[in-house]
């Protein structure tokens, strides 16, 4: 994060004596990127970060590509997507992936993981579709619900929270190679986010307080990585952090709080960019009025991906360009075929002011595969659903509250 934070109590100085009621030291680790030349925080643990108790055999925790699929664009319905697995890690199911993101659903049944969850190599950045809860990690809680981005830097030990309520929680998970940044040219030289930006600092919510959890036991952290799960038992819990300050932390985002870039004429897709990595980014499609020429074409017009892949993940609202879609589809047009709005948009959306939808969009520069969890949602009339005889309905989900 381009901002500093701290939480609880730190020494004046770093890597300096610190010490406990009883005299010993509290325990000093940094979580620093880049070899020492990336952003990093400070933590002072009650006890000693490194003390294994036990290592068990780890288990596979890769996506399996499915084979045969052809090059089109494709459709995957999960609306009815309930639950798709008991816990947090065991409910994630990848449906797209390459060497530079994974993109999964997880609409886990149990209200509370009974162990702790580190990605060893990658930034996660969770988005909560239904539900609301807390986000618990060394650096502090962070309260959530829908609409919210939750940025997690890889290795931040953490683990979720849900309340029980009425909707199943959905989430969809990014899971990012590379850092997790917002773009470059909303950003001075310091890092700071500019003027013209459609969000800055004070939209982000950094962990509020802190959960110093002392007793000792034995402690799983489940640790992803190289398409595994590695099962770590600590003797103390990875939450004794009494204090922590520095640039590299959690943090919590609403999609609400994206203010849209609108023009006289048609806005291109970058305009609602949000977030960027190495080779992908991720947009947030909100509320906002249309275009004001007074010949303006509200509906997007065709065009072709001559080298990314578009994934877009529909929340809530009337997607006015797309027929056939609800809330949780995920819509992939693929690199090297055009696409556009379906037959009838164009014209319906002329004269219209204002859009009440919102979706998170993913663009990749390498091909997206598909994987076997995702054949069970693919939908195979979409590649078909232009033509004029097309007898697909617009559906509308529910706004947010």
């Amino acid at each position: 994060m381009p901002f500093y934070h701290k939480l609880g109590e730190i020494p004046h100085k770093r890597h300096t004596q610190f010490r406990q009621p009883d005299g010993s030291l509290y325990a000093e680790q940094l979580v620093g990127t880049l070899g020492f030349s990336g952003v990093s925080s400070l933590l002072y643990h009650i006890n000693p970060p490194t003390q294994i108790s036990r290592i068990r055999e780890p288990r596979p925790f890769a996506p399996k590509r499915a084979e045969g699929v052809k090059l089109a664009p494709q459709h995957l319905r999960t609306v009815e997507a309930n639950v798709t697995g008991p816990d947090y890690l065991n409910a994630r199911k990848t449906l797209l992936f390459n060497s530079d993101v994974a993109i999964s659903l997880c609409n886990p049944s149990e209200l509370e993981m009974d162990y702790y969850y580190k990605n060893g190599q990658a930034d996660e950045v969770v988005f909560v579709h239904d539900g609301t809860g807390e986000l618990l990690t060394q650096m502090g809680r962070i309260p959530f619900g829908p609409g919210d981005y939750l940025v997690i830097p890889r290795t931040v030990i953490h683990k979720f929270r849900f309340d029980k309520g009425e909707r199943q929680v959905r989430l969809l998970v990014i899971e990012s190679f590379s850092p997790i940044e917002t773009p470059r040219r909303y950003r001075n030289h310091f890092g700071q986010l500019l003027e013209h930006a459609p969000f800055c600092e004070r939209d982000m919510r950094p962990p509020l307080e802190l959960i110093t959890e002392t007793a000792k036991g034995e402690y799983l952290v489940q640790v992803k990585k190289e398409g595994e799960l590695h099962q770590f038992y600590y003797k103390s819990s990875p939450f004794d952090v009494v204090g922590w300050d520095g640039y590299f932390f959690p943090y919590a985002f609403n999609i609400k709080d994206f203010e849209p870039i609108t023009g006289r004429i048609h806005q291109p897709p970058p305009v609602h960019q949000n977030f960027e990595a190495h080779n992908f980014v991720i947009c947030s499609f909100v509320p906002r009025l249309f275009d004001y020429h007074p010949l303006s074409i509200p509906a997007p017009y065709n065009h072709s991906n001559v080298d990314s892949d578009e994934v877009l993940y529909y929340v809530e609202g009337n997607f006015m360009s797309r027929k056939g879609v609800d809330r949780g589809s995920f819509t992939i047009h693929p690199g090297g075929i055009p696409h556009g709005p379906h037959p009838g948009t164009v014209e319906a959306s002329i004269g219209k002011k204002e859009t009440e939808e919102y979706a998170v969009m993913i663009d990749t520069f390498r091909p997206l595969h598909l994987t076997e969890d995702a054949l069970a949602y693919l939908d195979e009339k979409y590649p078909m659903s232009w033509n004029d005889d097309s007898d697909d309905k617009v559906r509308i989900g529910d706004m947010f509250d």
